[in-house]
């Protein structure tokens, strides 16, 4: 087995402190930074995702692999850093105001992290002005917006208007999600996306990323 698929697979089974020196071994052995991400990491990560959705695994195997995840990374930012390959993007996550369940939106954000997205998590009960400046600010190129409760989920539709007001579609897409909420109700506010649970979340972030 080569230096990246072994990696991938110590990924996917969660062995972090084996991601931490497959990661500096692959560097050692000349590998480029963006191929060590792309190949072994995100590889790895990918087929967590696609096992979590399908049930295969559960919510602890993916917190596994995400740790490991995790672990790799520290090895290699800071060679992307000085090679100049990006991260996968950010994306801004939370909760909209007067919600505060958060259950969904974390395992969103640990597959997001996952897949080597930068997260920057407002939380729960989040003002829909807040989820712009945090945009504005961070550069990010996906909002994630959670409701639990159906009477929540109107303060989606300010997020949407927001970013439409400020002339930001065609940097900032929005994606939404949570229990309650529907394609239709995500086409009906103007929504960019829809999850209908964190993997396929994820998935949409993916796809509008790269249509950035």
């Amino acid at each position: 087995m080569d230096l990246l698929k072994e990696l991938a697979e110590n990924l996917r089974l969660g062995e972090d402190e084996a991601v931490r020196a497959g990661t500096r071994a692959a560097l050692d052995a000349g590998l480029a930074p963006g191929e060590i991400l792309r190949t072994g990491l995100l590889a790895g990560m990918a087929v967590v995702g696609g096992e979590f959705g399908r049930r295969e695994i559960f919510l602890p195997d993916v917190l596994l692999a995400a740790r490991a995840m995790q672990a790799g990374m520290e090895v290699l930012r800071p060679h992307l850093a000085r090679d100049g390959a990006p991260e996968a993007g950010r994306v801004v996550l939370g909760t909209v105001q007067g919600d505060l369940h958060d259950i969904g939106k974390n395992l969103v954000g640990i597959l997001l992290r996952g897949a080597g997205y930068e997260v920057i998590d407002l939380g729960t009960d989040v003002p829909a002005a807040r989820f712009l400046e945090a945009a504005e600010t961070s550069g990010a190129g996906v909002i994630g917006l959670s409701a639990l409760l159906t009477t929540t989920m109107p303060r989606m539709a300010e997020v949407v208007s927001l970013v439409r007001e400020r002339g930001l579609g065609g940097r900032v897409k929005v994606v939404v999600g949570g229990a309650p909420v529907t394609q239709a109700f995500a086409d009906g506010i103007g929504a960019d996306g829809w999850g209908f649970d964190a993997e396929s979340a994820v998935r949409r972030v993916k796809a509008l990323m790269e249509s950035v």
